[in-house]
């Protein structure tokens, strides 16, 4: 017994040996405890020395060495996972102190924001203690507006607007740029400020549709920055963009301008309401973006704006958001009616994919669709600000704009011939409205820096060509060469890229 006493003896020591090399440093002790090669040594030297019994108690050695090991892992994991899950903890605190902070001069600011008003309350009302107050049905008036008991009314936050604009007069900045240069100025601005790069004909593009519709769309395939572009644009213009991110559950309007609710006696007031409410005090550029707006029907929740805005006048772009008035309803609120805007632009979105529902022609034909299918590449552009635009200076652009550059009679002639080719060979016709934005599309492209036949074929495409896939691919497919052999000799073979390349993936997909 005493050989496995002496060879106990030295196999623990190499354990032993081990804890006192984590000791005196931690990384030679790990290696010492798994030196398979010395343990191994120690019994082979001592092997033709042991009996059965000892090698019994020898396997019993080594299974609780391993089980010491594993134990040892084990603790180190433990104590790693738990300093992990402290240390995110300080870092949850720490945010949540920040947050609260930030809060709470949030509220010091609102109360000194209400103590101001107070204090204008009581200047008004002239009250001394040992004085009678005297007030006038005027300054009657001023008190119940400043009334900060916004939830006695049905439209609170419409009501906190009317305060904040009292006493606003509408701003003129004086611009002066024109159209051309506000293209290079927002595509510099998106990659200066926000990283975010877009090629001019894009940002061409995108003003145009603004100028032929109120409501422009950007399509393409996820992650091109079609979110982005809105988001960029109110940034640019100094008024951040309302964002509405649709629901598959959206059904009808209420779902942008809220509804009246009977049990608590509130209107349930969207964003997009605030924001159209608060755009009719001012003179300044605002957009309120649709996003994914196909995840639901787009002709369930935005068919009364589709007709809304499709109105000749704006004196009669109205939406009625309850049957009666009441007395302390909001300032520009008419008998429950709404007065829209014209300097709100609507930007949506679409994702083409099985989770989303095809947009009908209803809406495409009132609307500008553009392609955003591939990611900018990085330039170095010139470092340029926001800048505050009047919605009246940039209409007016536009409408110079279509002034100076009415559609060409050539032009007018060509698309007559190709009108009457479409309806002979594929049955599809396109209507006064498509003419219409057409021309104004065209003319603002032209005006920022384009020329008359990309921008007609860019709307030729996106417009009318995209009908085509309502159509019978397998009974049109012989008939896409012969369009694009017709195309080449009306506009030329150097033209209509655009037409002859969807006209070429259209019949890729017979």
């Amino acid at each position: 017994m005493s050989t496995y006493i002496r060879f106990l003896f030295e196999f623990m020591s190499v354990f032993f040996k081990g804890i006192g090399m984590i000791v005196g440093g931690f990384f030679k002790g790990i290696l010492q405890l798994f030196n398979i090669q010395e343990y191994m040594y120690v019994i082979e030297f001592y092997r033709s020395d042991l009996n059965v019994a000892e090698w019994i108690l020898v396997v019993v050695a080594v299974i609780i060495m391993f089980i010491v090991l594993a134990l040892i892992i084990l603790l180190i994991v433990f104590f790693i996972r738990k300093y992990m899950k402290f240390r995110k903890t300080l870092v949850e605190q720490e945010s949540m102190l920040q947050e609260i902070g930030e809060l709470n001069r949030e509220v010091a600011t609102l109360v000194e924001e209400k103590e101001k008003i107070l204090a204008m309350k009581v200047s008004q009302l002239g009250l001394k203690p040992d004085e009678e107050a005297t007030v006038t049905e005027e300054e009657t008036e001023s008190t119940e507006t400043l009334d900060g008991d916004l939830d006695s009314y049905r439209f609170s936050k419409l009501h906190a607007i009317d305060l904040q604009f009292r006493d606003y007069k509408i701003q003129q900045y004086n611009n002066t740029f024109t159209l051309e240069e506000l293209v290079e100025s927002f595509r510099n601005f998106c990659a200066s400020k926000l990283k975010l790069y877009y090629t001019t004909n894009l940002i061409r593009l995108f003003i145009s549709g603004l100028s032929a519709t109120k409501l422009v769309i950007l399509q393409g395939i996820s992650g091109t920055g079609k979110t982005s572009l809105a988001y960029a644009w109110g940034k640019f213009i100094r008024n951040d963009a309302i964002i509405a991110s649709v629901q598959p559950s959206w059904r009808d309007r209420t779902e942008l301008f809220g509804y009246f609710n009977e049990f608590t006696k509130k209107f349930n007031e969207t964003e997009v309401l605030k924001g159209l409410y608060l755009a009719g005090y001012t003179d300044d550029v605002y957009v309120t973006v649709l996003d994914e707006m196909n995840i639901a029907r787009v002709e369930y929740y935005f068919a009364e704006m589709l007709s809304i805005l499709e109105m000749p006048s704006r004196d009669e772009w109205i939406v009625e958001l309850v049957p009666s008035a009441w007395d302390n309803d909001p300032k520009m609120l008419n008998s429950g009616k709404l007065q829209i805007p014209g300097n709100m632009w609507y930007v949506g979105t679409i994702n083409n994919d099985d989770s989303t529902f095809a947009v009908t022609d209803k809406v495409y034909d009132r609307a500008m669709p553009i392609d955003i299918n591939d990611k900018g590449q990085p330039f170095e552009p010139i470092d340029t600000d926001s800048m505050n635009i009047n919605s009246s200076y940039l209409e007016g652009l536009f409408a110079e704009a279509k002034q100076k550059h009415p559609l060409s009679s050539e032009m007018e002639n060509k698309i007559n011939e190709m009108d009457d080719y479409v309806i002979k060979h594929f049955r599809i016709a396109f209507g006064n409205r498509i003419v219409k934005q057409m021309k104004d599309f065209v003319a603002t492209y032209i005006e920022c820096g384009g020329t008359e036949v990309d921008g007609v074929d860019y709307y030729i495409a996106r417009k009318i060509l995209r009908k085509f896939e309502q159509l019978n691919l397998a009974y049109i497919r012989d008939e896409i060469d012969p369009f694009i052999e017709f195309l080449d000799k009306m506009f030329g073979k150097d033209n209509f890229n655009e037409c002859k390349e969807y006209l070429t993936r259209l019949k890729k997909l017979v």
